[in-house]
């Protein structure tokens, strides 16, 4: 963790503005959220328009004690700029925090 998946109603970006995106991604992970490389995972999902901005993203995150809600709100500011520069789209963004107890993963 953290994963990110974007969830994209509006026509999907081109490759080089994804894998922009994607690098942004990376960088705020590990740089803001101080996440091992590794452990970071984006993921783009083609959606159905119905109602609302045409990118969704959902932030699944390991609870620890440096990821105050301060770091968490930098986060998502960055990451917001980032969408907008890449996609010239606005983004709602959401992050679900979960404590290693309710983590339960392979690979």
């Amino acid at each position: 963790m953290p994963n990110l998946t974007f969830y994209i109603s509006a026509p999907m970006p081109s490759e080089a503005a994804l894998a922009l995106l994607s690098a942004d991604c990376m960088q705020l992970c590990t740089g803001v959220l101080a996440a091992q490389q590794q452990n970071v995972h984006v993921i783009y999902v083609a959606a159905r328009p119905g109602h609302g901005l045409p990118i969704h993203v959902e932030v699944q995150y390991r609870l620890e004690p440096f990821r105050t809600p301060e770091v968490l709100q930098r986060f998502m500011q960055k990451l917001q700029a980032s969408i907008v520069q890449h996609t010239a789209s606005p983004a709602r963004i959401r992050c679900f925090g979960y404590g290693a107890g309710q983590i339960h993963a392979l690979h």
